[in-house]
C-alpha cells in the first residue's frame, strides 16, 4: 500500500507543474474532441477545476457523456487522467479561482454571467516521468539497449498506473 501512496504523490507532484491540460470529451455519435484548458485548481487527489463558458459546445458534450480524459505533456513528463466531469455554477468558487488573464474570455470579469466551472473527478491516472536522474538513467539504458539491439526497460518510477 505504501507504494501506491508513493505513486499517487509522484503523480500529484508531476501534475502540479502543468498549468494547462488537454480535455478530451467523447460526444455520442461523434469522434473524440480535445481542447486545451487552463487549470484553475488541482487537488492532491488529482481532482481538477477548469473555467469555461456555459455557452461552450463542450458543455453539451459533457452533459451527453461526462466521462472524459485529461492529458498533460512536457518534453520529459507525461500524464493522463480518466474520470468524470460535471458543470458547477458556484459563484464563491469562481471568485476564489478568478485570474485576471481570464478577462480575455470573460470581458465582464468575474461577474460575467456565462462563467462556469468544470469539476473533474479523477478515477485513475498514469504517468511517464523521464525528468531528472530518472530521465538520464532511461537515456543511458536506451542507448545501451539500442547498441545491443534490444529495447530499454522502464522502471516503475518512470511509468505507473494509479487508482485515484
Amino acid at each position: 500500500m505504501a507504494k501506491e501512496r508513493s505513486d499517487r504523490e509522484h503523480l500529484y507532484d508531476l501534475l502540479k507543474g502543468f498549468d494547462t491540460a488537454m480535455l478530451v470529451t467523447y460526444p455520442r455519435g461523434g469522434p473524440a474532441h480535445a481542447r486545451p484548458m487552463a487549470v484553475a485548481e488541482l487537488r492532491p487527489d488529482a481532482d481538477t477545476y477548469f473555467v469555461t463558458s456555459i455557452d461552450s459546445p463542450k458543455i453539451e458534450e459533457i452533459e451527453e457523456n461526462p466521462s472524459v480524459t485529461l492529458t498533460f505533456q512536457s518534453a520529459t513528463q507525461f500524464a493522463s487522467l480518466s474520470g468524470r466531469v460535471q458543470v458547477v455554477r458556484d459563484r464563491a468558487l469562481i471568485e476564489r479561482f478568478w485570474k485576471a488573464a481570464w478577462k480575455a474570455w470573460f470581458p465582464q470579469g468575474r461577474d460575467d454571467p456565462t462563467i462556469t466551472l468544470l469539476k473533474f473527478d479523477a478515477e485513475r491516472g498514469e504517468y511517464w516521468d523521464d525528468s531528472g536522474l530518472h530521465g538520464l538513467k532511461y537515456l543511458f539504458d536506451a542507448v545501451t539497449a539500442m547498441a545491443a539491439g534490444a529495447s530499454p526497460t522502464v522502471d516503475r518510477r518512470q511509468n505507473s498506473k494509479v487508482s485515484l
